[in-house]
C-alpha cells in the first residue's frame, strides 16, 4: 500500500498544507481528518469489529465499525463513503445514516480531527467486512461495549470517548 497524502488543519479545521501518513505518525501530529462511523441495528444494538492482528496500529483491538482518514481533498463525507464501502462492503448510497458528532484533539483530546457518523442497518445479521482490516465483529448493547472496555478490553484509544457520547445520543 502506498504511503496516503493526508490534509493538515489548523485549530478550527481549516486545510493548512498536507502531509505523508507516515510523517504524520513518526511526528505525532494530531491536525489531521479521520472519520469513525457506528454500525446501529434495529434493536439499537451496535456493531463492533475487532481489528486485524496484521494491524500497525492497536491489533486485535475493539474499533469503530468504520474508520479511517480522510485523504488530502476529500471531504469527511466523502471519506466516509469510501472507508464503509472498503470496510464493511456497504454503498451509503442506499444504506441510511447520519452525522452524530465531531471532535477535536484540542478540546477532546482525541488522535486527530474526527466526524462520528451513526449507519442505520436493517437487520441483526453482521456486515460482510473485508477480512484484510477485520477479524470479527459482534453486536453490543452501548452499556456492554462500554462496560468491557472498562474491564480491561483492549480497544482503539478514541473508542471509549466515542461511545460515552453515543450513549447520549441514543
Amino acid at each position: 500500500m502506498t504511503d496516503e497524502i493526508l490534509d493538515l488543519v489548523n485549530e478550527h479545521d481549516e486545510v493548512i498544507s498536507s502531509l505523508s501518513r507516515n510523517n504524520i505518525y513518526k511526528q505525532k501530529l494530531k491536525n489531521f481528518r479521520v472519520v469513525n462511523a457506528i454500525l446501529v441495528n434495529v434493536d439499537n444494538e451496535i456493531w463492533l469489529p475487532i481489528r486485524n492482528k496484521n494491524k500497525t496500529l492497536f491489533p486485535l483491538s475493539l474499533d469503530t465499525s468504520v474508520g479511517g482518514h480522510v485523504k488530502s481533498g476529500e471531504s469527511y463525507s466523502q471519506a466516509l463513503f469510501r472507508e464503509t464501502k472498503e470496510e464493511l462492503n456497504i454503498d451509503l448510497a442506499s444504506c441510511p445514516f447520519s452525522f452524530l458528532f465531531e471532535l477535536n484533539p484540542n478540546v477532546h483530546l482525541t488522535s486527530a480531527f474526527m466526524h462520528v457518523y451513526k449507519i442505520f442497518w436493517s437487520g441483526a445479521i453482521s456486515p460482510n467486512y473485508n477480512t484484510e482490516d477485520i477479524e470479527s465483529g459482534k453486536w453490543y448493547e452501548v452499556s456492554e461495549a462500554i462496560s468491557l472496555i472498562e474491564e480491561g478490553t483492549k480497544c482503539k484509544s478514541d473508542l471509549p470517548l466515542i461511545l460515552k457520547k453515543l450513549i447520549r445520543k441514543c
